[in-house]
């Protein structure tokens, strides 16, 4: 027998180096709107915080070979798997992309690891007093600092924007923009995360600056999120503050304020939100409008197998502190594994007579969405959609071509499909069929698209659709091209251009062009410069926007 003991120890050893290969690469298993879920979490060195880069790896290429198509940070965590937030997403996150473990965290899974086998080895320790074997009950072991703690990335950068409106005098404006993420701020459990910019405008006179429009750029900078939130595993608080979603009723759209939520049960929280709504692309939005109200939220099953979640709450809005809904609403969601998801939001209002126009009284359906989406193959999906305005909804049409206002343009039933073709091509539409009570007959509602994850060959990720739609609150189309580049690790564009044209039965047709663009250099590890023209040509806006920005990383 004892030739058999090198081959033995081999076997031993070389199964000890594979039970301590640390993993950094994990399949994306599932998307969600805003997150995804990867297949590894605890047992695989995962932690709340850490940061991952999404690529999407094609047959026969390298895994080092893919550019980055957006960043993700693990928020929620299991043994086996971890809910991450979308990040800076440059396409589409899909099933069967993979996310990268980040340099920075992998260094800190690296010390973990170690931590962990140290543990279950014993350590020769010399003792020059006391009894080792109270020492030993002691269960002393070593611990290296949670690489969470004080964890800081992010970017400040200064901006110069000129503003020039139809021929009028230009406006310059002044600013900052900060994108940050802090976790464990100080070694306690507030985390700080998001993105603000913020301008004092330089004025040439008073009539060239009354003149000046809202811009798309303006716009879509007030859809960014921005907060410090409170998440201690070992606490039933949870809270946050500052430009965000109520985590449990994401559908009351984005709040400048805070929520408070207190876990009463182990899979049960009640919590209370107030603040502004400042979002353009909430359904309801008015830009002085405040909101308060309290929920209860319940989650049942695991991200695994199947999972259940359902808030129900009541609120109450002013507009300028002057009254305006007393409504409920609720939210759910429902998913198994990667094939099949489920979500509806409903809310249903308290009408007063005389108040927004109202005759009538009692309780009244205003706004009910459903999506369902199956997902037989990896590369095939389907959904079916119902949209339910009571009102004419208010969010503002200048991001129409944007795609930011999709999912409110279908009135009614809808369906879509999706194909993702070798990898590389993704064609999608959607059809609906919409009927308003003055409509002789409906209306057909469409939309298609095509995504190229590397178009000709130029390593340029491009999507192009057209939208036609026709509801309650008016009709129109749009049809707009993007894309964007990385070349090499210095330099980054983005380009945006779309055309579109917006009727109702009050105001002629109003058709305009855009085009958006954004480029970041990368000077070094720590400073970038960056700048962009943005245009539009309408009947009622016709103006220039460039701007230029340099900012520091850390």
């Amino acid at each position: 027998m004892t030739h058999y003991w090198p081959v033995l120890l081999l076997t031993l050893l070389a199964w000890g180096q594979q039970a301590s290969e640390l993993r950094s690469r994990f399949e994306i298993r599932y998307v969600a709107e805003g997150s995804v879920y990867v297949g590894g979490g605890r047992e695989e060195g995962l932690q709340e915080g850490m940061h991952l880069t999404a690529r999407r790896i094609a047959p026969g290429d390298a895994l080092l070979g893919p550019a980055a198509i957006g960043e993700l940070v693990v928020t929620a965590i299991t043994a086996h798997s971890a809910l991450c937030s979308i990040q800076n997403a440059k396409v589409e996150l899909q099933v069967g992309d993979t996310a990268q473990v980040a340099n920075a965290d992998l260094e800190a899974m690296q010390v973990l690891q170690q931590s962990k086998t140290a543990r279950r080895h014993a350590q020769v320790v010399s003792f020059t007093e006391g009894d080792p074997l109270d020492q030993e009950l002691r269960d002393y072991v070593p611990k290296p600092p949670s690489p969470e703690v004080n964890k800081f990335r992010g970017r400040i950068s200064y901006e110069f924007n000129s503003l020039r409106n139809d021929g009028t005098p230009s406006v310059y404006q002044h600013g900052a923009a900060v994108r940050i993420d802090g976790s464990r701020l100080g070694g306690s459990f507030w985390n700080l995360t998001g993105y603000w910019r913020g301008r004092l405008d330089t004025r040439q006179s008073t009539s060239a600056l009354s003149s000046q429009p809202q811009t798309i750029r303006d716009l879509l900078n007030r859809t960014y999120h921005i907060g410090v939130y409170y998440a201690n595993p070992e606490s039933k608080n949870v809270t946050g503050f500052g430009r965000l979603y109520v985590p449990w009723a994401s559908s009351l759209s984005t709040i400048d304020g805070g929520y408070f939520g207190r876990k009463i049960f182990k899979r049960t929280t009640a919590g209370v939100f107030g603040g502004s709504t400042p979002d353009p692309t909430a359904w309801d939005y008015k830009p002085n409008r405040q909101i308060g109200g309290a929920f209860l939220s319940l989650e049942l099953g695991s991200f695994e197998k199947m999972r259940w979640s359902g808030a129900a709450g009541l609120a109450i809005s002013r507009v300028s502190w002057k009254a305006e809904r007393e409504y409920a609403f609720t939210e759910t969601n429902f998913a198994f594994k990667n094939r099949v998801s489920v979500y509806h939001n409903l809310q249903a209002d308290h009408l007063t007579p005389g108040r927004l126009g109202n005759t009538d009284s009692g309780a009244a359906l205003s706004r009910s969405f459903l999506t369902v989406r199956y997902q037989p193959l990896e590369w095939l999906s389907f959904d079916f959609n119902h949209n339910y305005f009571r009102t004419i909804p208010t969010f503002d049409l200048l991001l129409l071509g944007t795609g930011t206002l999709d999912k409110f343009l279908f009135d009614g039933i809808s369906a879509g499909v999706r194909l993702d073709l070798r990898r590389k091509y993704s064609l999608y539409g959607n059809l609906g069929q919409s009927k308003r009570n003055d409509d002789a007959r409906g209306s057909l509602n469409q939309m298609y698209g095509v995504s190229v994850r590397d178009f000709m060959g130029t390593g340029v990720r491009a999507d192009a659709r057209y939208t036609a739609f026709r509801g309650a609150f008016g009709s129109g189309w749009y049809q707009s091209v993007s894309g964007s580049r990385e070349v090499g690790s210095h330099l980054r564009f983005e380009l945006m251009a779309g055309e579109q044209e917006f009727r109702t039965d009050l105001s002629s047709a109003v058709r305009g062009f855009f085009v958006n663009s954004n480029l970041d250099y990368f000077l070094s590890r720590h400073y970038v410069l960056g700048g962009g023209i943005n245009l539009f040509r309408g009947k009622q806006q016709n103006y220039d926007q460039t701007f230029l920005a340099i900012g520091y990383r850390f």
